[in-house]
């Protein structure tokens, strides 16, 4: 990676990172082709290569840099800019990536430029806002800008199979002590922009169902297993997949723009749906060994997500007693998890969509997400997160891309974020 410190910007002040940005758009790319060169698939997810890769691009920068690893296989890297104000802001990026098939792509998975676009696993999730985040650090440094937070950058690994060496483990150690965060997670979807501001509860069910085995050809002399599995997750579509979830009032604002954001990838109807009422799904179904033979046991596993202001364990509890009304069906293992949210007209949000717009010129929703993931371990832990990076929907995807201009108004954002966030926590 190379160490030169790039074209000088033609202001100076706050906005001087961010004119670096713009005027070494092409080191900004080739930064993000260097990542892209890494294999950190997970499984096996090894990061010492990208992380030492890192180690080299900070080194001469007047930035602390420190390795944390529980796995040393999966090490972690912090990175300290000191700031003007006693408030840390905190920026987390994911090293590792989903695995790939060579075959199924058309460009190189690690790490192709094509015009306009940068290809490779990782492009969009996330190594490219990685690369952005990192641009960001020189930049202060090379135009000598003091932030006006103090900074921590956290480049984790083990995210992509929600592994304990990553995040959780730097939580775990009390080395992330910030006011707020922002991940770099791609929230962008068919050119729209957002910023994730909350995330989705779930319950993760395994049901299990007895019956009694017969030969296919006398199917009246057994009960069958299968059949009593399937009608109890029907019974649960039933009761619970109808059943209107009671939001709170703090929550409106946030399912209206969640509603208008994925309203035009999915209608309005199911988008509204979608976080008016449980979304039950059955994943996993087994049962059975021979198309002849009535099976006397199956097995099923159902994935609940609820809308953040839904408290889970109520809902859990009448799962059970759905369960419990079905004869032959047992829960024989649960997890569980609270949705969470950040207020859409907070400090953090406000500074993250207002700077953004700014920057695009578009409209930025403050939608939730459909899932959970760091972000609700990180508010858990009581840091105020949201999620932001431009990109584009082909994450996980064959000839996996992000546009060079999404790389360049990235590192922008980010640049300028400190001193948006500071002014809407003074107000």
């Amino acid at each position: 990676m190379s160490e030169e410190t790039g074209a000088a910007p033609t202001t100076t002040g706050e906005d001087a990172p961010a004119e670096y940005v713009r005027a070494n758009r092409e080191a900004l790319v080739s930064l993000a082709l260097d990542l892209l060169a890494v294999d950190t698939s997970n499984p096996p997810g090894d990061t010492r290569e990208i992380v030492a890769a890192i180690e080299r691009f900070l080194d001469p920068l007047p930035v602390e840099v420190e390795r944390f690893a529980v796995d040393p296989a999966k090490p972690n890297l912090l990175v300290r800019v000191p700031g003007g104000a006693d408030r840390t802001l905190l920026f987390n990026g994911h090293l590792d990536t989903v695995p790939f098939d060579a075959d199924a792509w058309t460009r190189d998975p690690l790490g192709e430029r094509d015009d306009d676009r940068v290809y490779g696993r990782g492009a969009t999730d996330m190594k490219g806002a990685v690369a952005s985040l990192l641009f960001a650090i020189r930049a202060f440094a090379a135009t000598e800008t003091d932030p006006s937070v103090d900074l921590l950058f956290a480049f984790v690994s083990d995210e992509e199979v929600g592994g304990d060496a990553g995040l959780p483990a730097l939580l775990d150690a009390g080395a992330l002590d910030a006011d707020a965060c922002v991940i770099g997670e791609p929230t962008c979807e068919e050119g729209r922009r957002s910023v994730t501001v909350a995330d989705r509860g779930s319950i993760w069910l395994t049901l299990e169902a007895s019956g009694e085995a017969a030969h296919g050809s006398r199917p009246t002399l057994g009960v069958n297993a299968v059949d009593r599995l399937y009608d109890a997750v029907e019974t649960m579509r039933d009761r619970f997949g109808t059943e209107r979830l009671a939001i709170g009032v703090e929550m409106e604002p946030i399912v209206e723009e969640s509603v208008a954001y994925y309203a035009l990838s999915m209608g309005e109807a199911a988008a509204r749906d979608l976080f008016r009422y449980p979304s039950i799904n059955l994943g996993v179904f087994e049962g059975g060994d021979a198309v002849n033979a009535v099976p006397d046991s199956a097995r099923a596993e159902v994935d609940v997500r609820l809308t953040a202001g839904v408290h889970t364990p109520d809902v859990l509890a009448g799962i059970r007693e759905c369960v419990a009304d079905c004869e032959g069906v047992a829960i024989a293992d649960v997890s569980w998890s609270v949705g969470t949210a950040e207020d859409p007209d907070g400090p953090l949000v406000e500074a993250v969509a207002s700077t953004a717009a700014g920057v695009t010129g578009d409209r930025v929703f403050r939608r939730s997400a459909t899932g959970g993931g760091d972000a609700k371990r990180l508010r858990n832990a009581g840091i105020s997160t949201v999620e932001f990076a431009l990109g584009t929907d082909t994450l996980h995807a064959p000839d996996e891309y992000v546009p060079v201009d999404a790389l360049v108004d990235n590192a922008v954002v980010y640049a300028r974020l400190p001193a948006a966030w500071r002014a809407e926590t003074d107000r």
